[in-house]
């Protein structure tokens, strides 16, 4: 009984304290990084929209797992399974939950208006513990970078130092 409290305990301030979380969803080839928050007793997500991050391999009512990494070190901390609900549009709890993500949103450019969206275009996840924090791997689970459409800033253009340098000599 005292591992599985300090296991939840674990799982619990690994959560509270990490802006991130790794998810794997059932039958996914690799765990995706996710933003999220900690509400009562669960990670909540919100995705799946235009502008949102993508949630694609999570079902409602499937199971996943998570990894949460040490905020200080950046390294792995805990992994456990997960039970995903997704929270219906305007319920008590995806209020509730959709209160807490707005507040940890970074970079919203609609402001006051992303609740609305999100009930319109968005899906809000509540994944709650299923068990135990499952032992480390003692080898690396290194993999390679999910496809994305994102892209790196360009090279610098060859005339720029010149043009930074001549600024500094003039003052």
């Amino acid at each position: 009984m005292t591992s599985e409290l300090l296991d939840r305990a674990l799982i619990e301030e690994a959560a509270k304290k990490s802006g991130l979380v790794w998810v794997r969803g059932a039958g996914a080839p690799a765990a995706r990084a996710l933003w999220h928050v900690w509400h009562e007793g669960a990670v909540c997500l919100v995705g799946d929209g235009p502008g949102e991050q993508p949630l694609e391999a999570l079902a409602d009512g499937g199971s996943a797992e998570v990894t949460v990494r040490s905020k200080d070190k950046g390294g792995r901390l805990v992994t456990f399974p997960v039970t995903v609900t997704e929270l219906a549009s305007g319920s008590p709890e995806w209020e509730a939950a959709v209160a807490e993500l707005k507040g940890k949103r970074l970079n919203a450019s609609d402001g006051e208006r992303m609740p609305a969206r999100w009930a319109r275009e968005c899906r809000v996840l509540r994944l709650a513990p299923a068990g135990a924090g499952q032992p480390l791997p003692s080898g690396s689970l290194a993999e390679r970078p999910v496809p994305t459409p994102a892209t790196t800033r360009r090279p610098v253009p060859a005339a720029l130092p010149k043009l930074l340098l001549k600024r500094r000599k003039r003052k």
